[in-house]
């Protein structure tokens, strides 16, 4: 795959639709319960935001798409062809071999939608399936139950879509050991090519919020977390699996492309409702709100903010994500991207202190977390947040 530099056009696209059957416990995300929405209103803002976009930007060969939000797979099949159709007027130009994934909920995807997302060019699809427990489904706000993921991941095989991934949770209330253990076997006996498996983070605006303020949610305690990433990851292994990001694994060949992108700090396109994007150098945020969203595209692109990022935080943002990936950062990439910086130069002092404490290791063109920064990756990525920023004050 091809490394954008900031002056290219982006080969990556992320489109968000904010609507859901209903709002999970621990979910902050820009996303709305669907009865009562304009929906159709908001594929038409999509579609005219995609415009504005590419008069501005015109969009080059793209290599990756990815349709997050909310649960996409709520669109109606209609709402879907068109949502389908609009993507692919406005940016023609598919590599062959493109990745183009969309996230979906079991239980919103019978084997009609998942034909149609086929037919629009979908070849891939993440299921958010969280557990393989249904009183911990039901304990997090989930709608589907365990029936529903092996419905839907039959469905899916049988419309011909076989690149599929789903999304595990861990660190839930009431959630042992043994629990996430069955889970991560269930979801191995699907041999799948990828999985993403995530720690809960009790994020403010939520019911777990609320519930954390009044010592109401039985979190696993520190230990016990810690216990099942390692569970988690050496299961994995034995499976065949590689860990190649944090949080992700995936058979050889099968790790996420698009989240790549974001991983190497390249540029994409980011459209719809809150969505960011990250284009020439430049992030943004649209508006939020579902009809502010429709109202703004009318006229013009949905901004909410815009901001050039300057060279030293685009530095650290570079660290900051590489490191989450298992290959770690590239001396060769970083010196690409920043016009000929050298990152050993650039970084001296934060890599030296973090190789000192066994938290990065070398690697033949630059460092990657060592196994025990693996388990203390936030204190890696700490070390890089706002340190040129502070060096050049």
């Amino acid at each position: 795959m091809n490394t954008a530099t900031h002056t290219d056009a982006p080969r990556a696209i992320y489109v968000h639709i904010p609507f859901c059957t209903n709002k999970c416990f621990y979910c902050d995300f820009n996303s709305y319960v669907l009865k009562d929405q304009p929906v159709m209103d908001y594929l038409r803002a999509l579609d005219r935001e995609m415009e504005y976009t590419v008069q501005q930007t015109p969009p080059g060969v793209i290599d990756t798409i990815f349709v997050g939000g909310g649960t996409p797979t709520v669109l109606k099949n209609d709402e879907m062809e068109y949502f389908l159709q609009s993507l692919r007027r406005h940016f023609p130009n598919w590599a062959e071999d493109i990745e183009f994934t969309m996230e979906a909920n079991p239980g919103t995807t019978d084997a009609d939608k998942l034909a149609i997302m086929k037919a629009g060019g979908v070849n891939r699809v993440s299921f958010g399936v969280q557990a393989f427990q249904n009183e911990l489904l039901t304990g997090i706000g989930r709608i589907h139950n365990t029936d529903d993921v092996y419905r839907s991941l039959e469905n899916a095989r049988k419309v011909g879509l076989n690149n599929l991934s789903i999304d595990l949770m861990f660190g839930l209330p009431n959630q042992t050991l043994d629990m996430l253990s069955y889970s991560v076997d269930r979801a191995l006996e699907l041999d799948l090519p990828h999985y993403s498996i995530y720690s809960l983070k009790v994020e403010e605006n939520t019911l777990f919020h609320t519930l954390f303020q009044k010592n109401q949610l039985p979190l696993p305690d520190e230990e016990s977390e810690l216990n099942m990433y390692l569970l988690l990851m050496d299961k994995m292994k034995q499976a065949g699996y590689e860990q190649y990001e944090i949080s992700n694994f995936a058979k050889p060949g099968y790790g996420s492309r698009h989240n790549m992108t974001y991983w190497r700090n390249e540029d994409y396109y980011g459209l719809g409702a809150g969505a960011h994007g990250y284009v020439h150098g430049k992030r943004h945020i649209n508006i939020k709100g579902v009809n502010p969203y429709n109202d703004a595209a009318a006229t013009r692109l949905p901004r909410l903010d815009a901001s050039e990022i300057d060279r030293d935080e685009a530095m650290e943002d570079y660290m900051m994500v590489g490191l989450r990936m298992l290959e770690g950062v590239s001396k060769e990439r970083f010196a690409r991207q920043f016009n000929g910086e050298q990152l050993d130069d650039v970084f001296r002092v934060q890599l030296d202190k973090l190789l000192k404490n066994d938290l990065l290791q070398p690697t033949e063109d630059g460092y990657r977390l060592s196994e025990k920064g693996l388990l203390f990756g936030n204190d890696v990525f700490g070390e890089f947040v706002g340190s040129l920023v502070q060096e050049h004050a």
